[in-house]
């Protein structure tokens, strides 16, 4: 567990299967991350459970649950993940709609990368991006990440901004 002045960040669990279900429908997390198919509670526990929840078995981190430091719903998720078609651990995130704005994908995202570099070790870190999300590509400026190339994860997929962060 995580924590910020403002946040703390957890393990997701099955019970935030309605949290998930929200924000994998956010049509900015559509546009800008991608549309995962989950429309409904039961889907939103099995995306839990073959994503989040299998990545902290099998790598002993994934994306977490993002959540007011006194507790409550999850405003978003941000995390660690290790994409098969990467060779480099990729830092995510995704925020409702209500908790954009105030600087708290910003707070999650570098306790996350201090974390990976501490506790961790990472010496690099990636983030893929699409090139209109613009609020993310400059989340990653902020976080010292720098533009690397563009890349495409499968053949048939758009293309990405590929980032890329060194660590001390």
């Amino acid at each position: 567990m995580l924590q910020t002045p403002r946040l703390l960040i957890d393990p997701l669990t099955e019970d935030d299967a309605p949290f998930m279900l929200a924000l994998l429908n956010d049509p900015d997390f559509i546009e800008h991350i991608a549309d995962r198919g989950v429309r409904t509670l039961d889907q939103a526990r099995q995306y839990l459970r073959d994503g989040p929840l299998a990545s902290y078995r099998e790598n002993g981190f994934g994306l977490w649950a993002v959540r007011p430091r006194e507790g409550g719903e999850p405003l978003g998720i941000c995390g660690l993940v290790q994409r098969p078609t990467l060779s480099d651990v990729d830092i995510g995130y995704g925020f409702l709609p209500a908790a954009r704005g105030r600087g708290l994908a910003l707070e999650a995202a570098q306790a996350v990368l201090d974390y990976a570099r501490g506790p961790l070790g990472l010496k690099r870190l990636v983030a893929i991006v699409t090139p209109a999300n613009r609020a993310s590509r400059s989340l990653l400026d902020h976080l010292g990440f720098a533009y690397e190339s563009m890349i495409q994860l499968t053949p048939e997929a758009e293309a990405l901004c590929l980032y890329g962060w060194e660590g001390a």
